[in-house]
């Protein structure tokens, strides 16, 4: 395992920002990390980069204590913090090669990362003249000098135009076929292009970990259907394998099903025994955002 966290919580005075969390995260894998402001996804981060300490449990990085071998935690890691710490005043290159000496990494290595994160034509600049998105490249760059076995990346698309967005992404995903990648973020349009797994987090605890492919294919789905005439729920809910149905607008239906077999050619079987119109019956697939707002509506 690149990361092991075993019963971790973390107390703020009298607030718990997390309580008792538990996750593992192989190599190879990009694993977005959600939660609502103030879940204590930037707390586990700081953990995790031994920036903070915990209250109680356990975390290992590549087979590593954050804290009995916080030096070793930290050459294996490469940190994007959601606030990026960047001297303005500095060269692009100059700042590059200040953060090579400290990792002691080759100078030719500097050239890579300003390849691999497409900072060449801004290169030459100060930082405090780059625009926000090629000062999170630059971020990005740092946390990549020293070739990490684990990234963790606290919001890396901020600021980023689409063009921007897009080469970050596909970085991001072929970084993630060698390395391990913890990344929070708000967008789930970028958690659905990138990663192979979510951890939904809220209120300090764990309240989801998925593979993006088990919430693609789900378990259950959603169908809309809208009829000529109103119907009652109840008898909508004796459908076969219907685990709720409600009426959302005039006569507009949604029914879910605890299956995901398409169960279209039910409600349409239903319409017709009943001598009912179907204006419109489309399937709603299961969504990572609707996932979210379920289990983090409080």
């Amino acid at each position: 395992m690149s990361i092991t966290v075993s019963e971790i919580s973390k107390t703020y005075g009298t607030q718990k920002a997390l309580d008792a969390v538990s996750f593992t995260l192989n190599k190879g894998e990009i694993v977005g990390f959600l939660g609502p402001n103030g879940a204590g996804k930037s707390t586990m981060m700081k953990i995790l980069t031994t920036y903070l300490s915990p209250s109680q449990g356990t975390a290992m990085v590549n087979g590593f204590s954050t804290h009995n071998d916080v030096q070793a935690v930290r050459k294996a890691v490469g940190y994007l913090p959601e606030h990026n710490p960047l001297y303005l005043e500095m060269y692009v290159r100059e700042y590059l090669q200040f953060n090579a000496d400290m990792y002691k990494v080759l100078k030719n290595r500097i050239q890579e990362v300003i390849d691999l994160t497409r900072l060449a034509p801004e290169a030459h600049k100060k930082i405090s003249q780059l625009s926000k998105g090629y000062r999170q490249r630059v971020g990005l760059a740092t946390a990549l000098l020293h070739d990490p076995e684990v990234l963790i990346l606290d919001e890396p698309t901020t600021g980023l135009d689409p063009n921007q967005l897009l080469e970050v992404r596909n970085l991001i995903k072929n970084i993630g076929k060698e390395k391990t990648i913890l990344m929070s973020t708000h967008i789930m349009q970028e958690v659905e292009a990138i990663c192979d797994r979510v951890i939904i987090i809220n209120k300090g605890h764990i309240v989801a970990d998925k593979k993006m492919s088990e919430l693609r294919d789900g378990q259950e789905q959603t169908v809309i259907v809208e009829f000529d005439y109103r119907v009652e729920e109840v008898a909508l809910s004796k459908l076969d394998k219907v685990k709720s149905a409600k009426n959302t607008s005039g006569f507009i239906y949604e029914i879910t099903f605890a299956t995901k077999e398409d169960m279209r050619a039910k409600v349409f079987d239903f319409a017709h025994d009943n001598e009912l119109k179907i204006l419109q019956l489309n399937q709603k697939n299961a969504s990572l955002e609707g996932l979210f707002a379920e289990l983090t509506a409080n």
